[in-house]
């Protein structure tokens, strides 16, 4: 489903009036008193991977996924988005550097597990009309896209996001990036309220924000980043609650260019959890990419996902 400016979003830009937020002390007792007979269940959804296990997405956290252009970020995170409708999470996607057509084209092929153009040239056009067939029943209400290309407003997303939140029971909120929101590189006090607005939301409406950033511009691209090496303000890690990295290996794919010999092995990309507030590690996890499925694996030959839950992937002919 597409979210479009016919939507008065305004009316979401601010939180509840504050009176509604004063209340008796009473209340929070009323409330610890009835979790010892109802204890909070976890509601923490683990990313996908096994490898990944040590890291969860909260409700009321903000986690950022930095790294290079062209480093994957986008790719890994709507494979991320896929882990968690699987998960039976909602999700809501506001992407300004593609449109939602193209995004979704991309994340078909993921949840297929295969090159789909290359199948649909084999199996001819009913290919194509039952995989989009399995992915509406797949993301049919759980899945949004905020239809808007270009430079936005920071405004505007946190009126779309608290829109998602509350109209939508949206569980996990997208921007991809944060430069389409703040559009200033240099502008450390519009990105330093606009992320203060956001973890504000995501604590406000429970609800886990995931917002792409860019890292600087290195020495070289086979450099390995850190927090640090995030564009803009240091608020930016200073404020949310999870900072990931995700770093490509261009020294892998340099040396194939150059006819170097590599080691196959070695990971394609590193996704590096430089933060974790809540949790108790920052780990490392390497991946390979699954040129078929535009996944990532944790396994060198690793198989795809099977988001599309048919147990097995097509053996090519």
């Amino acid at each position: 489903m597409y979210l479009n400016d016919d939507i008065d979003f305004s009316a979401y830009l601010h939180a509840t009036d504050h009176k509604y937020l004063v209340k008796d002390a009473s209340v929070w007792i009323d409330e610890l008193e009835d979790q010892i007979d109802n204890p909070l269940v976890d509601r923490s959804v683990p990313m996908e991977w096994e490898s990944t296990k040590s890291f969860a997405f909260r409700p009321g956290e903000v986690t950022v996924w930095a790294g290079s252009n062209g480093g994957g970020k986008s790719l890994l995170t709507g494979q991320v988005a896929l882990g968690l409708l699987k998960a039976e999470q909602k999700c809501a996607i506001a992407s300004f550097e593609m449109k939602p057509r193209v995004s979704i084209k991309r994340l078909l092929r993921q949840f297929a597990g295969e090159n789909i153009e290359w199948e649909a040239s084999r199996q001819g056009e009913y290919y194509k009309r039952a995989l989009y067939a399995r992915f509406k029943a797949f993301a049919s209400g759980k899945l949004w896209f905020y239809d808007q290309q270009g430079t936005t407003s920071a405004e505007q997303i946190i009126s779309v996001a608290r829109y998602c939140a509350v109209e939508l029971g949206v569980q996990h909120f997208f921007i991809d990036s944060l430069m389409k929101v703040v559009a200033g590189e240099d502008d450390y006090n519009g990105q330093k309220k606009f992320v203060d607005e956001m973890t504000a939301l995501a604590r406000d409406h429970d609800i886990h924000v995931h917002l792409v950033h860019h890292t600087r511009k290195l020495q070289s691209d086979e450099v390995m980043p850190n927090k640090n090496d995030l564009r803009g303000s240091s608020s930016i890690t200073d404020q949310v609650d999870n900072v990931f990295i995700v770093w490509r290996n261009k020294k892998k794919e340099n040396d194939i260019q150059r006819g170097q010999e590599i080691d196959p092995q070695s990971p394609d990309m590193i996704l590096m959890n430089e933060k974790q507030r809540n949790g108790e590690s920052t780990d490392w996890y390497p991946f390979w990419f699954h040129r078929d499925s535009s996944q990532f694996v944790e396994k060198f030959l690793g198989q795809p996902s099977d988001y599309d839950n048919n147990g097995r992937f097509r053996e090519r002919v």
